[in-house]
């Protein structure tokens, strides 16, 4: 069971995700300290500036519209940068590939698939022997 999961953490997309998310994460963190640093005041400052800037009050009920355009702002700037940085990129290495002009990733040989799998064979055959020893004789190899 441990080495299952092991395996499954240890697989090329799980990891490549998990990056991706911690990323992500800290980008967007940079991102929403810009823009509260930086736009929210100055949004604050077109809007009349003072006490209430940005902000409005109906039956002592604040409204902090200053906050919603900021966390606008925000999201643009994510999905943008997401956008040009990561999909158009990508998408445009697809594009070349799909015409010919760029070469598509080598795909294992014969060879190497059945070398995979005779290791992976090897490999569960002697858990299993393990295993068997391990039940079939308590007192171990010197027994």
């Amino acid at each position: 069971m441990i080495k299952g999961f092991k395996d499954f953490l240890l697989r090329g997309n799980v990891v490549e995700l998990a990056v991706a998310v911690v990323i992500g994460a800290a980008f967007t963190a940079v991102v929403t300290a810009f823009t509260a640093a930086f736009l929210k005041p100055l949004i604050q400052l077109f809007s009349g500036g003072g006490e209430l800037a940005g902000s409005f009050e109906v039956n002592g009920v604040a409204f902090d519209w200053a906050s919603f355009v900021n966390a606008l702002i925000t999201f643009v700037i994510t999905a943008a940068v997401v956008y040009f940085l990561v999909v158009l990129p990508l998408k445009t290495l697809e594009e070349r590939r799909r015409r010919g002009e760029e070469p598509a990733p080598a795909e294992p040989t014969q060879v190497e698939l059945l070398t995979e799998i005779r290791d992976l064979l090897r490999e569960a055959r002697g858990e299993e022997a393990a295993g068997r020893h391990a039940v079939g004789d308590p007192d171990g190899p010197t027994g």
